[in-house]
């Protein structure tokens, strides 16, 4: 499998660890830890969101069609639905739609005892 810790400087900084990367599914985890919560503990919003965000394009990396050089998150959609102040969550990425102008993801972010914390739709340009 890919490092994609090389590839996306960012996320590796933020503790993201890709664990399973095909073109069908994505999995990516981060661990609870102080230095990354808001008010009252939780893991903050942008986190989870920046963790979404490296599952997806990871995803629609590797859903681009032949001749594709990259791709670049046009448009983001989250809904949270609980906070997280303990553990790990892991985001699961699946493409939508993956055409040759734009790729559609579907994530969904849950914790160690795999409740829904977040889901994720995103639209992808391909570059």
């Amino acid at each position: 499998m890919t490092d994609f810790s090389k590839l996306i400087p960012f996320a590796a900084r933020l503790g993201v660890h890709v664990t399973e990367a095909t073109a069908e599914r994505v999995r990516g985890r981060i661990d609870w830890s102080a230095d990354l919560t808001t008010t009252g503990g939780a893991l903050h919003g942008g986190l989870l969101m920046s963790l979404a965000d490296t599952t997806g394009a990871v995803c629609a990396f590797l859903n681009l069609p032949e001749g594709a050089q990259g791709t670049t998150t046009i448009e983001s959609k989250t809904n949270f639905l609980r906070a997280v102040r303990e553990g790990h969550v892991v985001a699961t990425s699946k493409p939508l739609h993956a055409g040759r102008r734009v790729i559609v993801v579907e994530t969904e972010v849950r914790d160690g005892a795999e409740k829904l914390i977040a889901k994720v739709t995103q639209t992808q340009a391909v570059l």
